[in-house]
């Protein structure tokens, strides 16, 4: 349950008349489609329709000023619901030498420095503001982390609005899709169809909702998208792309995994998105590979079939992800979870080594021989 004053973007989502714009909202996490939908419904919850987006302004964090966004705070709005909305966005974001961003880390959240984020610049301003806020506008900051420990996020929390845009696990996510395939799409999932997408394309909301439009076209009204059609569908070429890339890398193929690697860079694939797209599969491995070893920690045998089913894989992918978890072996099985969480946080701008190296070094990792 999210601490006091905290709705996760799906049930803000869902329904958004149930959390309405207060004078100050944030936007917090690292899923950029939820950041976009919250943005998309704030928007219209404070200007409305028609010629609104005269009274919506935005300002980027690493160079904003904080007396230029009170100012459009304060001016009363021309268009829309009578209020103005100011985004402040990459809010947490510092910027780097030559023009690059570098988000602040949780520890140094109420720490400030001359090379500082806005909400590291002015916290004390900020949390003035949120005492008492204009009524002319609404403040939205867009930020990647907003710990619930600090002053501000506390005085957000108690009369402002906090929504945590973060991709939700992957049982809520199945369920989010048959949801947004009715409210944003108007088509029905079964329930084989859901879980068949998500582990065709991974846990990316963005791709996700643009299969769903897709699949929302070829169906006649009041059918449901079944599991077939989705695999008839969705099987394009980036998902085969990667879907082939994984299952080199866990056979143990390593030039043809670093083959598809470059295939996907070359066609202009993100890093990180990569990386996601094959997380999500090897995150039901380390899962399955924990329920074995916690077995045998309480003296109970657990088949690797049965770790896997209820770790969430597909019935129709047991046969050959169980001969991949046996080839993969119990110890790098246990190290998967940190592996993915090294590796994504190296992408993210721990460590200086290029994109394709951090992605090679854990696909080598993987399919070296146990």
């Amino acid at each position: 349950m999210p601490p006091a004053g905290r709705v996760h973007a799906i049930d803000y989502l869902q329904s958004p008349a149930d959390y309405p714009a207060k004078p100050v909202c944030v936007a917090f996490g690292d899923e950029p489609f939820l950041k976009r939908q919250v943005l998309a419904r704030l928007r219209e919850a404070v200007l409305g329709g028609g010629e609104a987006d005269y009274s919506l302004s935005a300002f980027e964090g690493p160079t904003a000023a904080l007396d230029d966004v009170l100012e459009e705070l304060s001016t009363v709005a021309m268009f829309g619901g009578g209020k103005r909305l100011v985004v402040v966005e990459d809010a947490d974001t510092v910027a780097r030498a030559g023009g690059g961003k570098r988000p602040v880390v949780a520890e140094d959240a109420d720490k400030e420095s001359d090379n500082s984020s806005f909400v590291s610049r002015y916290r004390g301003q900020l949390e003035d503001y949120v005492a008492r806020p204009k009524p002319t506008g609404v403040l939205l900051l867009l930020v990647a982390s907003w710990p619930a420990t600090t002053k501000l996020a506390k005085a957000v929390a108690a009369s402002g609005l906090s929504i945590e845009c973060a991709a939700p696990p992957a049982a809520r996510l199945a369920k989010w899709l048959s949801a947004w395939a009715k409210q944003a799409h108007g088509a029905s999932l079964e329930a084989a169809a859901a879980d068949l997408l998500l582990e065709m394309v991974g846990p990316e909301m963005g791709l996700l909702d643009q299969e769903l439009a897709k699949l929302a076209v070829t169906v006649q009204p009041g059918q449901k998208v079944s599991a077939a059609l989705v695999g008839q569908a969705v099987g394009s070429w980036r998902a085969k792309t990667v879907w082939v890339m994984l299952d080199a890398v866990l056979d143990g193929s390593v030039s043809q995994a670093m083959t598809q690697l470059d295939r996907l860079l070359l066609a202009g694939e993100a890093p990180l998105a990569i990386l996601g797209a094959v997380s999500a599969s090897l995150r039901r491995l380390a899962a399955a590979t924990r329920l074995v070893l916690d077995g045998e920690a309480a003296g109970r045998r657990v088949a690797v079939r049965d770790a896997l089913q209820q770790a969430g894989v597909n019935a129709y992918y047991l046969q050959k992800t169980e001969r991949q978890l046996r080839r993969l072996g119990r110890h790098r099985g246990d190290q998967l979870y940190r592996w993915l969480l090294e590796a994504d946080l190296d992408l993210k701008g721990d460590s200086t080594l290029p994109p394709r190296t951090v992605l090679e070094r854990l696909f080598i990792r993987l399919a070296a021989p146990a």
